[in-house]
């Protein structure tokens, strides 16, 4: 049986605590992000929000906001961008648009193997520019159509000019504190 949108919207009024994803009709339970992998997350976008707001460019979110993609997936990335021109207004439901950029960052329970599939499809359904960030390894990979992966290291400076010019962070920053 192919679940559609609705089916989620009904599953998630029994059910509201937890998230889902809806992937080629079959529904996916998002467990809860370890501590660690939530601060990278919540590094990165708020670095983000706060240059894209500061500039009008678009919306940035986190991983609760649910975007529905053109062959009717329901996918949650872990921060999203999405250029104004195209979505001029925050939506009160999913937002029926392809991200420009979706970053997913690695729990401890994650597959790289699954984030990375996940990626792609992102960029086959639209998306400029797929970011996997992996805590455990200390990397970004940064992933376009058409071209090879990107690898950065804390040596290094992500910068994304193909929709940020001038945006950039030290991968090193990313990583949270130690007190």
């Amino acid at each position: 049986m192919t679940l559609t949108i609705e089916d989620i919207d009904k599953i998630q009024q029994q059910n509201p605590d937890l998230k889902y994803e809806l992937r080629e009709g079959e529904i996916i339970i998002m467990s809860p992000s370890d501590f660690f992998s939530e601060e990278v997350g919540t590094n990165f976008s708020s670095k983000l929000r706060n240059w894209v707001n500061s500039r009008k460019l678009g919306r940035v979110t986190g991983s609760s906001a649910g975007f529905i993609m053109p062959n009717g997936d329901l996918l949650a990335p872990d921060v999203a961008f999405v250029k104004a021109e195209k979505l001029k207004i925050s939506p009160r439901s999913y937002a029926q648009v392809v991200p420009d950029l979706v970053v997913e960052i690695k729990s401890a329970s994650d597959r790289i193997n699954k984030l990375e599939t996940k990626l792609k499809n992102f960029l086959n359904f639209g998306v400029t520019v797929a970011i996997l960030i992996d805590p455990d390894e200390h990397i970004v990979k940064i992933f376009r159509s058409n071209r090879e992966v990107e690898i950065l290291t804390d040596e290094d400076v992500l910068m994304i000019s193909d929709l940020f010019p001038q945006w950039q962070l030290k991968i090193v920053d990313l990583w949270p504190e130690i007190f």
